[in-house]
């Protein structure tokens, strides 16, 4: 028995031996007792064989599958499920929405700018005369009346006197440029380096519009600066020799570009007139493909609104012009009429096409031309209250970069040049466009300051308007009584736009208002940590307040790359 069950054994060992090592390595060996152990497990090269048969099999049922019928019919088939990506396409959907209310928007701004740049040009042909004169009578009456006050006149009647002489001073000294004479030494040159003229002019023209605010403010500051301060200037005769000097030289500068308009209006083919339409779509390559945010965005709307206004202007003259010429025959004005309605619906598509472009790039929704409005509106209301600055055809000079002295020169001179007044009823017409013209003031400036104000309200702006001035900011302590006897926004709003600005006291000094980079400079440590606090403060103020600190000629915090 003992031998029949060593027999065994080793025939099972031998079985193990045998089929050890092709299904688990010896295992069956290795186990106490021969065959009485346990059934070995499945073994892992039966299972990766299984898979790989069931590899085969599916590879060869694709193979016979795939045919070209098959790849057809999956390309006539095929759909679209946009349903797993809805914030990508519905944030796409949004842009052509937004691009489809560019037009509307945009248009919406023009029309109120254009009406604010009409506002302050008509006041240079109505009330600025009337204020001089009143400047002038004070000046001759004051002996009557004894010098009560320190100063003969007051800031605003200084810079009234000083305007209307450099009007009546560029007016006689553009008499001797011969209208004629460049009409016709511009004619004679060829095509495109009249294009190339134009180019230069567009450019010289905002060079001067950035330079000559600063000459004109320089001046008002220097000739109104209080006497107690210690002198820091050159005088107020250099100054005023340097503003007749800007006027005169931008008013020739914008007459040349009327001219230019004038030899493309009539030329035979028309040619250069398409070459100057034509470069207005070359603004859009230099302006579509770059960065822009809102305070960039916001000048160049600005700017926009100042292009096309003057282009309005330069097309009167225009056609005063040829109106003269032919004998002012109505007939030849619907010759005109296409060519001027051809600019500006080119001008009109340029803008459209370049503000949708960059707002769809730069992820700028439309709203934002709505705060644009405002911020506009907000001047407007701004220079009616008791704590205005300056006037308000100086902040429009300041905001959008129009400076409408230069061009009241120029229309005075083409107009006067073509019409010719005779006759006791000649000046009667001419009194009564006078009125006219003061009537269309009063009128204009009535509805651009009430919708200023709803406009002001709507975006919830009427706070600002009451904020004292920095020279004179109230403490913080100081601040919450007077918040609390402060009437209602919409009775202080209505009253404070219709009173006039009150004139600060002889014997108060201004103080400087310093920027927060002076404030570090001039600080103790003591102090470093609430300006830090000032400063994060002013960081995170809206975007609708940094619009106001804005205008025509500010490099925003972020340059355009």
């Amino acid at each position: 028995m003992a031998g029949v069950g060593s027999d065994a054994g080793l025939a099972a060992g031998g079985r193990g031996g045998a089929d050890g090592p092709e299904r688990d390595g010896g295992a069956a060996a290795e186990q106490p007792g021969g065959g009485h152990g346990p059934p070995p497990a499945p073994q892992r090269t039966e299972t990766l064989g299984f898979y790989e048969s069931d590899r085969r099999r599916e590879r060869r049922r694709g193979r016979a599958e795939f045919s070209l019928l098959r790849f057809l019919s999956a390309e006539l088939t095929r759909g679209y499920f946009l349903e797993h990506n809805e914030a990508k396409y519905t944030e796409r959907r949004e842009r052509v929405y937004t691009c489809m209310r560019i037009p509307r928007e945009l248009e919406k701004l023009m029309f109120f700018g254009i009406f604010l740049c009409l506002d302050a040009f008509l006041y240079v042909f109505t009330l600025l005369p009337l204020r001089v004169f009143l400047a002038l009578f004070r000046l001759f009456t004051l002996p009557c009346y004894g010098l009560r006050d320190r100063r003969l006149l007051q800031p605003a009647q200084v810079c009234d006197i000083l305007k209307g002489v450099i009007l009546v001073i560029c007016f006689f000294m553009m008499h001797y440029v011969d209208y004629s004479m460049m009409y016709h030494l511009i004619r004679g040159q060829s095509v495109i380096k009249l294009y190339i003229i134009y180019n230069m002019l567009e450019v010289a023209d905002r060079l001067f519009s950035s330079f000559g605010q600063d000459i004109l403010d320089a001046l008002y500051w220097t000739a109104t600066e209080p006497k107690e301060r210690k002198r820091a200037h050159i005088g107020v005769i250099p100054h005023f020799f340097m503003a007749v000097l800007y006027v005169f030289l931008h008013a020739i500068l914008i007459m040349v570009q009327a001219t230019t308009l004038n030899v493309a209006f009539n030329s035979h083919n028309k040619s250069l007139l398409t070459i100057m339409m034509s470069n207005n779509f070359v603004e859009i390559k230099g302006s579509v493909f770059k960065k822009f945010e809102k305070n960039n965005l916001f000048q160049m709307s600005n700017s926009d609104i100042k292009e096309r206004f003057t282009n309005y202007v330069l097309l009167l003259i225009v056609c005063l012009r040829n109106m003269e010429q032919f004998s002012w025959n109505p007939d030849h004005l619907w010759v005109l009429f296409p060519d001027v309605c051809m600019v500006i619906a080119s001008e009109i598509a340029v803008d459209i096409v370049k503000h949708a472009f960059i707002t769809k790039f730069n992820d700028i929704t439309a709203d934002v031309y709505s705060e644009y409005r405002a911020s506009l509106a907000f001047d407007l209301v701004s220079s009616r209250q008791k704590n205005a600055y300056t006037d308000y055809s100086d902040s429009v000079a300041r905001r959008m970069g129009f400076i409408p002295l230069p061009l009241a020169v120029l229309l005075i001179r083409v107009v006067t040049s073509s019409i010719k007044v005779q006759g006791i009823l000649s000046y009667a017409c001419v009194i009564l466009f006078y009125f006219g013209l003061i009537s269309l003031k009063v009128l204009n400036s009535i509805v651009l300051l009430g919708k200023s104000c709803q406009y002001v309200k709507k975006a919830k702006m009427e706070e600002k308007l009451f904020d004292p001035p920095p020279a004179s900011t109230p403490s913080k302590p100081s601040s919450k009584p007077q918040s609390k006897c402060k009437p209602s926004q919409e009775e202080t709003l209505s009253a404070s736009v219709t009173s006039q600005p009150s004139h600060q006291k002889e014997n108060v000094i201004p103080l400087l208002v310093t920027s927060n980079s002076d404030q570090f400079l001039t600080t103790p440590d003591g102090e470093e940590k609430d300006i830090t606090q000032e400063n994060s403060e002013l960081k995170h103020r809206s975007a609708k307040k940094d619009l106001l600190d804005i205008d025509r000629f500010t490099i925003c915090g972020n340059r355009i790359d």
